[in-house]
Parts: structure tokens; C-alpha cells; sequence
């Protein structure tokens, strides 16, 4: 019994991430919000039957008080040299409503990504790497789902549907698993950090980035870094 305890005790307290130490934080936009042009599907009668409003682009994504959704966070400087094992857990685009979604997305080198097509019409994912090689692969209907992975570690390239122009999204390919992308709250999490000090930098297709360093002095520590974006004057 006492084995069974000091074990529970020991996953608890130095293995759960709740103990673990993390940077968190919230991303908002200040300024005057941009009025985005709905995008008109009409070429393709299946993508507007599955939207009972206008779909907007997914360039500026925001929640309640201006929070930014969309918005990749990552460790920038600051890490161990050191390799990092993949998940095995396959990353997940869908292709939903004739739009990426995610619409930014990380996962790690060698890691699968899952590209799935629910929508019943034909897509075809272009991907546009520079490092890595460039696919082009077609997704009729009855194409439910393709998995792929990169072999190098490549920051933020596009992703595009050459049948539907409107539709493009983003994808990094990191060394490391020190990154999130933000939901329209805002907020993120970056869990597990060893005692160092970093640069996190949040990043936003149209914004650019913006960075803030950080000191993590312990294995329970935690920090709270807020980012906030503004749209550049004229």
C-alpha cells in the first residue's frame, strides 16, 4: 500500500503538469477592428449551402473584448539543444465549410498530419514549403482523408485550395513542442519549461509578431506574459 502511495505522490507532484512550470498569458487587438468583406462561395453551391451567414475570412479572428484568436505562440530563443521526440498523436486539419480549420496550425517534425474533407465537394491542399517539399494533393468527395508528415523544421508556411481561392491557412513545422495557437479568448498555455530564460513570441499572418522575454527560475514557477497587436497606421 505504501509502495502504491508514494507512487501517486510522486506522478502528482513531479510529473502532472499542474506542477510543472508555464508561461501563459492573452493576446488582444487594440485599435479600430478592420470591417472584412464576406467571402462569396457562390462558384461552389455546396460550400454556401453549409454556411447559414457569411463566412468571413479567418485573417482576424476575435472574441469578446477585442481577444485574438489565430494567433501562434511559441518559445523563440532560450531552449535546451536537445532533440525532442514527436507525438505520435496525428495533428488535424479539417476542411469544414470550405475553409481550414484550424486555420494556423503547429506540429512537430515527423509528426502525421491528418488532412480530412467532411464537405462532400472536391478540394485539393497545395502546400507551399520551402524547406520542405511541396505537395499538391488532390481531395475529390469520396476522398475523406490524407496524413503526410515534414522532415524539417520550417516556420509558417501556406497552405492553399486551388479550387476554392479563398481558402489558404498556415502550418509550422517546429523542433520542439514549446507552442500554442490562441482561440477567440485569447489566452494560451506553454506547459513543462526548464528553468532558463526565453524569448515567446506570438506571431499573426497580417500583424506580424511581437516578443517579451521571460526568466522560468524553477519547475513549479509561473509567468504571465500578454501580448497586444495593433493594426499599423497608414
Amino acid at each position: 500500500m505504501k509502495k502504491y502511495l508514494f507512487l501517486f505522490l510522486f506522478i502528482f507532484f513531479v510529473v502532472s503538469p499542474a506542477h510543472a512550470a508555464s508561461v501563459s498569458g492573452k493576446i488582444v487587438y487594440d485599435g479600430a477592428v478592420p470591417k472584412l468583406r464576406p467571402i462569396n462561395m457562390g462558384a461552389d453551391p455546396v460550400c454556401l449551402s453549409m454556411h447559414k451567414d457569411q463566412a468571413l475570412p479567418q485573417i482576424l479572428v476575435l472574441g469578446d473584448n477585442n481577444t485574438m484568436g489565430n494567433v501562434f505562440v511559441y518559445v523563440k530563443e532560450g531552449l535546451p539543444n536537445k532533440k525532442y521526440d514527436p507525438p505520435a498523436e496525428s495533428a488535424v486539419i479539417t476542411q469544414h465549410g470550405c475553409q481550414y480549420h484550424p486555420h494556423v496550425l503547429g506540429l512537430m517534425v515527423g509528426q502525421p498530419l491528418k488532412i480530412l474533407n467532411p464537405d462532400g465537394t472536391l478540394h485539393n491542399v497545395h502546400a507551399l514549403p520551402k524547406k520542405n517539399k511541396e505537395f499538391n494533393m488532390a481531395m475529390p468527395k469520396f476522398r475523406k482523408e490524407i496524413t503526410t508528415t515534414f522532415s524539417k523544421s520550417e516556420f509558417m508556411f501556406p497552405i492553399k485550395c486551388d479550387v476554392h481561392p479563398w481558402m489558404g491557412g498556415w502550418v509550422a513545422v517546429m523542433d520542439n513542442p514549446y507552442f500554442t495557437v490562441t482561440k477567440a479568448d485569447g489566452l494560451y498555455t506553454i506547459d513543462n519549461l526548464p528553468p532558463g530564460t526565453y524569448t515567446i513570441a506570438a506571431w499573426q499572418e497580417k500583424l506580424g509578431e511581437r516578443t517579451a522575454k521571460v526568466t522560468i527560475s524553477g519547475a513549479d514557477d509561473t509567468k504571465q506574459v500578454d501580448f497586444t497587436f495593433s493594426r499599423p497606421g497608414k
